[in-house]
Formats: structure tokens, C-alpha cells, sequence
């Protein structure tokens, strides 16, 4: 009987302890908390988003890129709205009823009772009208955000544009982002898109019936601040950067710098451009829609997409991997009779050099030079093990950086395959020699590069034998933070002591009468280059150069395309001295060798016709701005307009010889 009574007590005590409990949560949710009070009376209380300031991109030297102006959105709740004059409200935002009607509609699919944006990017002074007629308005409110500028309109497709977050990028990033809000797209803006944006801050706003705000509730003791991204320091040169879009307005190609000692790179030109602007405001959709239809394809990012045949100026890597081997030395002769010859087919070079050594076969790009090292590459284990050898020469070629990718802070970048002795057993079956393959030699055939892979080998060559990866971002925010791997520095496997000689050569060829890079001399500075001639099926060939300055301490290494622009050193060669010139000394001044003027490369129009645009007779179309022959300054072309500055992509291109 005591068991039963004592029971008895304790569930009762139980039964008493849980009301307690339970009365306890009703009054520290009813009185003491207001958090859930907040949550209860949303047609009262309104969570405001703060967007924060979008992080500014500067220059390495401070110089802002990228900026941000004041906007404003019209925000629409729709179950809160009440009868009004919609004729009134579509006056003063600039729209039609039929576009309200569609606004208004596609909002309520959205939500009944949660803001969606009803009219994006109003004015400040549209937004100073609206406010004095808020009130007669009840369900609309007016939501303040920055937008994008772009002051110097250079940089398009390095800085990338922003628009409203799909579905996909918002599942992404677990509830940041909501429908209206925007996101880096391409780009670094898009590459750095969670350093840039900040946090949103949170206004818990009171209303009172009349739909006019009363402040902020308990007097902001639930809200939180805005915090704006991080400052976004890049590694270009705001000089070179928009000396480089000049010289390639009207023109297809690209140009890319890097300082050899810091991996930094100081330009990132690719041509077709486009002005950023054009990405920002109410018309962004239209201008997209525009840029992205046009045949020449501005949006394609050359630097690190462009597939391009290094052609001849590959021809210095080679000689090193061969000094590293021991298969040359500096003084090794080969004889030149204007041909090669593997069996009984002939390969013609460009010269007839008689016998000639490393220096002057650098510097005279002879290709019977690097065509006889090579064979004596693939034949140094016996013709049994050529299989062998290639697969050993093609490891050394990686090092330099081809056939992978670099891993520059930059989304999309390509790698382009390097072929391996089975690719080639694939392709023509066991059988296959030097012969075979012997055009990889001189930077043709199975051999594809970017820009951005030409002048990071051009870095290595600079530094002696090392790499540092490229990277667009110099510092990030307050601590100028720079991810660890973009201080390391990349061996290319070969000695430093070999470089010298292949260096001579280089600077033989830009600064000798001998040499195919004349065009680039530079007046009091010395610039160590190579040419290349890039052939294109479909027009004439493309005009290459890379190579570096000064050759003691480099400060700038750099690789210049131009498509349709002939041989090395008619366009490429002295662009990309304009831009070594005008990074080391801050002037620019004319050519001696052919009495050019950089206003004249930058007028020189190389646009390729498009099929569609070319007369039904057969005419002779000549898009070549300087004679290759006789070197001539070069002339302005009315072969193509200027379309938004777009270019058509090449094809897949082989390489002759510089």
C-alpha cells in the first residue's frame, strides 16, 4: 500500500514539474525573448536585408578597376498590397501596365508574403521620387544596393561582370544568395566571389499601418551591420593593361605579361574585347544577348583558352632540354644546305646557313638547327628506343609548363594535350620515328600552348630555370592575404648554367642584324626574344613573339599573338616591345627599324571577313598591314569593321618557322 501511495507522489510530481517547464518556455517566449515575438508579426515587423559594399579591384599600383555606385530596388510583398493607383507607380519607375501586370504576377509565383524584387536598378532620382509616395504604395518598399563600375572600361574579360544568381548557385551556397541577388559570373569576380561580396546585414524595420517605416525595433538591438568585401589588390598594370587593348583594337589575339621574380602577371589582354560597363544596369541582359551573338565571340578568353602552335618560338626550350641532356653544347655545328632530310624526303628551312651553331640557330631560327638536335634526341639510346626517348623528351617539355595547366587563380583555364609516345602508336601504329614526328621539333604538330604557357616559359627562361605559378590577385583585404602556392617556386629540370648561351641567342635575334625579332629593339634597353609564324588554314598566318627584358634582372616577361598578322615580326614583335617599353621606362618611342609608329599598329585593322560578308566574285582580300618582305610601316586596312572590337576564334593552327 505505501509502494502504491509513494507512485502515486511522484507522478504527480512529474506531471507538476513538466507544467512548470512548459509555463516557464510560455513566458520567456511571450515576455523576456522577442525573437519569436519578431518572428509572429511579420505584417508589422519586416526583415530588411543591408547589402554590403562589393569589394573595389585595384591595379598593383592602386589604381581602381573596379568600383561600385548606389541603386536602388523596388521590393513587392503581395499580399500586403492594397487598391492604389498602379498608373501612378509605373509612371515613375518607367514601365507599361502590361509590364506591371507580368512584374506583379511573376511575384506572387515567388511568394505571397515574402519580398521578391519587383523592379531592379532604379536611379537615385527615381528613388527620391518614390519615397516622397511611399505611403500610397502599401506592400512595396524600396531596397538600397550598389552596383558595379568600371572606371577605365578596360579588362572585360579579366575582371568578368556579375549578374542575378541562378537557382544552381544558390542551392550552392546553402541560402546566401536569394532570388534578385547577384554573383560574380566570370571572371574575378567570379574567381573571388566570397572575398568580394561581404556579409548582408539584417534590419528588423517596424511599420505602421499606413505602410511608413517607424525605425528599426527595440532600437536595433536585433540587428546586425553590413560588412563589405574585401579590397581586392590585382597583380596588372593599369598602364600596360590599356596599352595592350589599344594595340589589339581591331585585331584578334592576346597579350600576357608576368614579372618573372613573382609569378604576378602585369598584363591579361585578350582581344575581341568588351567594355565591362556594358555588363552593369538595366540594359545588362540586351548587351549580353549582343556580345554573345556576335560571330567573333568577345566572351572567349584567349589568354588562357587560345590553342595556339608555339611555331618557332619553342625552338628555345628544346635547345635547353637538349644542353641538359648532353646532347649539344654551345658550340655544337650542324650544317645547313636550306633543307633536312630524313630518308628521301626533304624538309625545307627558311635560310641557307651553311654550318651554323646554337647562338646563330637561335637567333636566325633555323630550323634544319633544331631539327638535327632533335634527331640526335630521339636516336641517343639507338633507333630501337625512339618510343623511349620521345616519352623522356615529352616529361622534360612538362616541366616548362605545357601540357597541363598552370593553375593561375582564374576560372577556366585549358590545358592542351601533349602526345605521348602511345598517342603516337595510336595514331600511325608501332612503326612511327623522328621522322614521323620530326615537325614537334620546331613547335608544330601535336604541340598546343596558350598564351599564358608562352610567356610563363619565357618567366623560366628569365629566372634560369624556374617558374613561380601566375597569379592574377597580388593581395587580399586589410592583411593583403596571397594564397601560399603562389610563392613557390616550380623547377623546369634543367641548369641553370645552360640558359646563358640559349639567352645569347635570344638577344641575338631581337638586337642583330641577323636576327627575325628586329623589329623589337628597343632604344637603351636590351630585350632577349624569339619570333614565331603560326600557319592558319583559313587566312593568313599569325604573327608570334616571346621574350623578356632586361636580360640581367628581367623584370617583365611576355607573349604577344596577333591572328592574321604574318610573320613574327611584323606585328607581335614590336607590340610587345611597345609594352616592355612602356612598363620599363613609362615612355614610348618610334622604331628605327622600319620608322613605325605604335599609333599606326594600334589603327592597323587585321579583322578576318566573315563568309557571309564576302562578295560573290572572287576578289583578293589583303589583310596584311606591314609587306613581310620588304618590312614596310604598317598601312590602315578597310578589309573589316569594327564590330564591339571582336575577332573570330582560329582554328586549330600548325607553326612554320619565325
Amino acid at each position: 500500500m505505501d509502494q502504491l501511495f509513494n507512485r502515486k507522489y511522484i507522478i504527480q510530481g512529474l506531471f507538476i514539474l513538466l507544467a512548470l517547464i512548459l509555463l516557464g518556455r510560455l513566458f520567456y517566449i511571450q515576455i523576456a525573448s522577442d525573437k519569436y515575438f519578431l518572428d509572429a508579426n511579420n505584417n508589422a515587423l519586416r526583415k530588411k536585408f543591408i547589402y554590403p559594399a562589393r569589394g573595389v579591384i585595384t591595379d598593383r599600383n592602386g589604381q581602381v578597376l573596379a568600383q561600385n555606385q548606389p541603386t536602388y530596388d523596388l521590393m513587392v510583398i503581395p499580399n500586403e498590397v492594397k487598391p492604389f493607383d498602379t498608373l501612378s507607380l509605373c509612371n515613375i519607375i518607367g514601365i507599361t501596365m502590361e509590364d506591371f501586370r507580368k512584374k506583379f504576377n511573376k511575384a506572387v509565383v515567388y511568394s505571397r508574403y515574402q519580398p521578391s524584387i519587383f523592379q531592379k536598378l532604379l536611379s537615385v532620382q527615381t528613388y527620391a521620387t518614390l519615397q516622397e509616395r511611399m505611403a500610397n504604395y502599401k506592400g512595396f518598399d524600396v531596397q538600397k544596393r550598389t552596383i558595379r563600375y568600371y572606371p577605365d572600361s578596360i579588362g572585360g574579360q579579366l575582371l568578368g561582370y556579375i549578374r542575378e544568381a541562378n537557382q544552381r548557385e544558390i542551392e550552392k551556397h546553402h541560402g546566401y544568395y536569394k532570388p534578385g541577388d547577384y554573383i560574380g559570373k566570370s571572371g574575378i569576380e567570379k574567381q573571388y566571389e566570397v572575398e568580394l561580396r561581404g556579409t548582408k546585414g539584417v534590419k528588423n524595420m517596424l511599420y505602421n499601418a499606413h505602410n511608413i517605416a517607424q525605425g528599426s525595433y527595440a532600437d536595433g538591438k536585433f540587428d546586425s551591420s553590413a560588412v563589405a568585401g574585401d579590397q581586392l589588390i590585382t597583380t596588372i598594370d593599369v598602364k600596360i593593361q590599356k596599352l595592350g587593348e589599344q594595340l589589339l583594337a581591331n585585331k584578334v589575339g592576346s597579350i600576357v605579361a608576368i614579372e618573372p621574380a613573382t609569378g604576378e602577371i602585369l598584363a591579361f589582354v585578350s582581344s575581341p574585347a568588351y567594355d565591362p560597363n556594358l555588363m552593369v544596369g538595366r540594359e545588362t541582359g540586351n548587351n549580353y544577348m549582343k556580345i554573345f551573338s556576335n560571330p567573333y565571340r568577345p566572351f572567349f578568353i584567349r589568354p588562357l583558352k587560345g590553342r595556339y602552335s608555339p611555331g618557332s618560338a619553342f625552338k628555345p626550350l628544346s635547345a635547353l632540354i637538349a644542353l641538359q641532356e648532353g646532347i649539344i653544347d654551345e658550340f655544337s655545328t650542324f650544317n645547313c644546305p636550306g633543307y633536312y632530310q630524313v630518308g628521301k624526303t626533304r624538309f625545307r628551312c627558311e635560310h641557307i646557313d651553311g654550318n651554323i651553331a646554337l647562338r646563330k640557330g637561335i637567333a636566325r631560327s633555323c630550323n634544319t638547327y633544331f631539327w638535327s638536335i632533335f634527331e640526335k634526341e630521339m636516336l641517343k639510346n639507338g633507333r630501337k628506343n625512339q618510343h623511349k626517348a620521345y616519352d623522356e623528351w615529352q616529361e622534360k617539355v612538362r616541366k616548362f609548363g605545357i601540357g597541363d595547366t598552370l593553375g593561375i587563380d582564374f576560372p577556366g583555364e585549358s590545358s592542351y594535350k601533349l602526345f605521348t609516345a602511345a598517342d603516337y602508336t595510336n595514331r600511325y601504329s608501332k612503326y612511327w620515328n623522328y621522322g614521323t614526328i620530326l615537325s614537334v621539333a620546331i613547335g608544330q604538330g601535336e604541340i598546343s600552348t596558350t598564351p599564358l604557357q608562352m610567356a610563363n616559359i619565357m618567366a623560366i627562361i628569365a629566372n634560369r630555370g624556374y617558374y613561380i605559378k601566375p597569379h592574377l590577385v597580388k593581395g587580399i583585404g586589410d592583411t593583403k592575404y596571397i594564397h601560399p602556392k603562389y610563392k613557390e617556386k616550380h623547377s623546369a629540370g634543367v641548369d641553370a648554367r645552360h640558359y646563358e648561351s640559349v639567352i645569347d641567342g635570344m638577344q641575338d635575334a631581337v638586337n642583330s642584324s641577323i636576327g627575325t625579332a628586329k623589329e623589337s629593339q628597343i632604344p637603351n634597353l636590351l630585350m632577349c626574344g624569339k619570333t614565331g609564324t603560326v600557319q592558319n588554314n583559313h587566312g593568313k598566318n599569325h604573327s608570334v613573339f616571346i621574350g623578356f627584358a632586361p636580360r640581367n634582372n628581367p623584370k617583365i616577361a611576355i607573349a604577344v599573338i596577333v591572328e592574321n598578322g604574318g610573320y613574327g615580326g611584323a606585328y607581335a614583335a614590336p607590340m610587345a616591345s611597345f609594352i616592355t617599353e612602356k612598363y620599363l621606362t613609362d615612355s614610348l618611342k618610334g622604331r628605327r627599324i622600319n620608322g613605325a609608329t605604335i599609333e599606326q599598329y594600334k589603327a592597323a585593322n587585321l579583322l578576318p571577313v566573315l563568309k557571309d560578308k564576302l562578295p560573290k566574285q572572287k576578289l583578293k582580300i589583303d589583310t596584311n598591314k606591314i609587306d613581310t618582305t620588304k618590312k614596310t610601316v604598317p598601312l590602315k586596312s578597310t578589309t573589316a569593321n569594327n564590330q564591339l572590337n571582336k575577332v573570330a576564334i582560329a582554328p586549330k593552327n600548325n607553326a612554320t618557322a619565325a
